[in-house]
């Protein structure tokens, strides 16, 4: 399974962009992944996820998921964020710091 994360937007407009590859990651961040993946219903999601009062100087998040020849894209602002997509976009916050 593989993630583009790319955040964009914030009070300094800063683009971040990684991607995590299950292959490549150590064995319990490769399992943690699909996990999240799952309990987001990611594959299920919308492709654009918007907020009704769209504000200025909040994240947008662009996540493309490839799995087992399936991929799938998903914009979502900060302000729209569901609940079940957070701890996903919370762990690819980390992974990005680190990665950086």
């Amino acid at each position: 399974m593989r993630i583009s994360f790319e955040r964009t937007g914030g009070f300094a407009g800063i683009s971040k962009k990684t991607t995590v590859d299950t292959a490549t990651l150590p064995p319990n961040e490769a399992n943690e992944l699909p996990r999240l993946v799952e309990a987001a219903g990611l594959f299920n999601l919308p492709e654009k996820i918007t907020s009704p009062n769209p504000q200025v100087d909040r994240f947008q998040y662009k996540l493309t998921v490839e799995d087992q020849g399936k991929q799938h894209t998903v914009t979502v602002s900060e302000a729209a964020l569901p609940g079940t997509l957070r701890p996903l976009i919370e762990w690819l916050n980390q992974v990005a710091r680190h990665s950086s």
